[in-house]
């Protein structure tokens, strides 16, 4: 069937299409309450099939790459909604934009219906009515908690209760004792008000630590002083700075996007009570560029996700978009109560999101990674990549003779190392080629959680370039692939004679650039970072298993024995979570009885 025949029985119902190119690769997922109406809103039918002349230049480049499209009925737009998300998220296409802030944000909270009342994190709402909850908080919501129990004297740990005794925390005057002293509501609630207080206060709060610092100061306690002097800077970043007080007790989540040639940034900025507690921003690459409603219906159905979040606040917004309304009327069936999203015109609101878009201006005058900009291209270029290769996923494996076998995954963006999402794998594969597939088998499993990036690169050769390229296929993923090998004389490594001549491989040819060539020294680069990353956790396991095996055989079990039970059940973590049936379908009932003996 043609695309045209195709678009001509689409049916009058809610659902998501999807258009593919000349390769089969996905272009873009979009979602419809009426699949024919929108979906024929793209194109112009006489004389022949082409796109819309009403559409932006970016949209009419899309549509003039579409050869054909495939589409999901649902029962409703939200349907359509939560679909599209998903796959987008799952499936990365070519020109819908890619948002990566998929973290959850914590809360401080306090149940007062305990006996003795003591703040916590959560990220999720705890069923009880007697929850007060402080937040969210982009960063700083541990040090804030950890500043609390070094000011107040609170019940400091969950099980400190259960003692009936008292202990040093106690003795060094952080806590009024009430495991095993008579200790007044009236007394503990003055502790409690206080920690109240300083969480809703951080003025307060870093007056008080700056005294506690100059205390240990004094006291040439310089570790502890140094401590809080961190503390105190991470909780002073978790906020903008602003004299807004609303006078009020209101709440607000604002939402503001700005952006440049390449890159977009949203600011979020969170007020709670009147005044801003905390806010987070993230950049948006901006690689087929920029619709402006599509990016605030990402941000704002990303941000809140499916699960009702403890405070829920009204959403103000700098600009009105195109689809706000399924958008509200989504989170309202997350809050379970009706969500407004606002655009404020005038007033201490829209004072709000001039501070935002001020913010974001300035993150983008700060941002000076655009540097780079024209490496990426020329890598782009000579890779013949489709996409600007602005957030990259690497990845290696390392083990000793089959023992310790890991795989690592980088990741750079931003033109930097984001080495909190690096990730790092415990393999039972025992070749090189079947350690690759399942490190990136395991990866590919994670994209609904993690999207996918702009490009692979694997340590590695062509075989293993063209695994990474059936694993992506098979899964209907499109990511540029490349891989990095060293070059071999002899079938030995010339790398090993002291000079780095490595190889750039593609699907469609191989590059050997010269040792000053930029191109190459960024690849080099990130290659080498996954390698050790690779080498320090193959290290870290290897002294883990040499430390395991050890304390098993001082119990009489033999190397072999050992080797027998990795082999059959993976790591030592899941042969400590074994019965003894499971463990003596490999050894002995004796053996068996030893090693949940070792691990009780």
């Amino acid at each position: 069937m043609t695309l045209e025949q195709t678009i001509k029985q689409l049916p009058n119902s809610a659902g998501i299409y999807q258009y593919f190119d000349k390769d089969g690769h996905l272009l873009y997922i979009g979602k419809a309450k009426k699949l024919s109406y929108r979906v024929k809103s793209y194109f112009n039918f006489t004389p022949k099939l082409k796109p819309n002349s009403n559409l932006s230049v970016r949209i009419r480049k899309m549509i003039s790459e579409t050869i054909s499209m495939n589409y999901i009925v649902v029962n409703s737009e939200h349907d359509a909604l939560i679909l599209e998300n998903s796959l987008i998220k799952q499936l990365h296409p070519k020109y819908n934009i890619l948002l990566r802030d998929d973290k959850t944000y914590p809360y401080i909270y306090i149940d007062n219906g305990q006996k003795y009342p003591r703040p916590e994190i959560t990220r999720k709402i705890i069923k009880s009515s007697d929850i007060t909850y402080f937040g969210p908080y982009s960063v700083g919501a541990r040090d804030i908690l950890d500043s609390i129990y070094e000011i107040c004297k609170l019940v400091q740990k969950k099980g400190c209760l259960q003692s009936k005794k008292l202990c040093l925390y106690y003795q060094i005057d952080k806590c009024l004792g009430p495991c095993e002293l008579e200790v007044s509501d009236t007394t503990y609630t003055k502790e409690l008000d206080l920690a109240q207080e300083l969480i809703q206060n951080k003025k307060l709060l870093i007056s008080k630590l700056t005294q506690k610092m100059e205390f240990y100061a004094e006291e040439l306690r310089f570790e502890e002083a140094g401590e809080i002097r961190d503390r105190m800077e991470r909780i002073n970043r978790s906020e903008i700075k602003s004299e807004i007080d609303l006078a009020s007790d209101e709440n607000y989540d604002i939402f503001a996007i700005t952006k440049s040639e390449k890159r977009a940034v949203v600011v979020r900025i969170f007020m709670r009570h009147g005044k801003i507690i905390s806010s987070s921003h993230d950049f948006i690459q901006l690689n087929e560029g920029y619709d402006e409603s599509e990016l605030y219906q990402r941000v704002l159905i990303n941000f809140y996700a499916d699960e009702k979040p403890p405070i829920i606040a009204p959403i103000l917004v700098a600009s009105n978009f195109d689809g706000l309304e399924i958008i509200e009327n989504h989170l309202s069936m997350v809050f379970e109560k009706k969500a407004h999203i606002k655009v404020p015109k005038i007033g201490n609101k829209k004072q709000l999101i001039d501070l935002a878009i001020l913010n974001a201006q300035e993150l983008l005058k700060r941002d000076k990674k655009e540097d780079l900009s024209k490496l990426f291209e020329e890598v782009k270029e000579l890779l013949s990549l489709q996409r600007t290769p602005r957030r990259v996923e690497v990845f290696d494996n390392s083990h000793m003779a089959g023992v310790a076998t890991v795989g690592a995954m980088i990741v750079y963006e931003n033109s930097q190392f984001d080495k909190k999402s690096y990730r790092t794998y415990h393999l039972k594969a025992k070749d090189e080629y079947a350690q690759m597939r399942e490190t990136l088998t395991r990866r590919v499993e994670s994209f609904s959680k993690n999207s996918p990036p702009d490009l692979w690169i694997i340590d590695g050769g062509t075989t293993l370039l063209k695994l990474a390229s059936e694993i992506l296929d098979s899964c209907g993923v499109f990511i540029d692939v490349i891989a990095i090998s060293k070059e071999k004389i002899d079938a030995k490594s010339h790398r090993a004679k002291g000079k780095a001549n490595d190889i750039i491989h593609t699907k469609d040819e191989s590059f050997k650039l010269k040792p000053t060539d930029k191109r190459l020294q960024w690849t080099q680069n990130l290659r080498d970072e996954a390698h050790r990353s690779a080498i320090t956790f193959h290290k870290k396991t290897k002294l883990k298993l040499d430390k395991e095996s050890k304390l098993l055989s001082l119990n009489g079990i033999s190397p072999a024995k050992i080797k027998k039970l990795l082999n059959h059940f993976g790591t030592f973590e899941a042969i400590k979570r074994l019965d003894i049936v499971e463990l003596n379908s490999v050894l002995s009932l004796k053996d068996a009885k030893t090693i949940k003996n070792i691990y009780n």
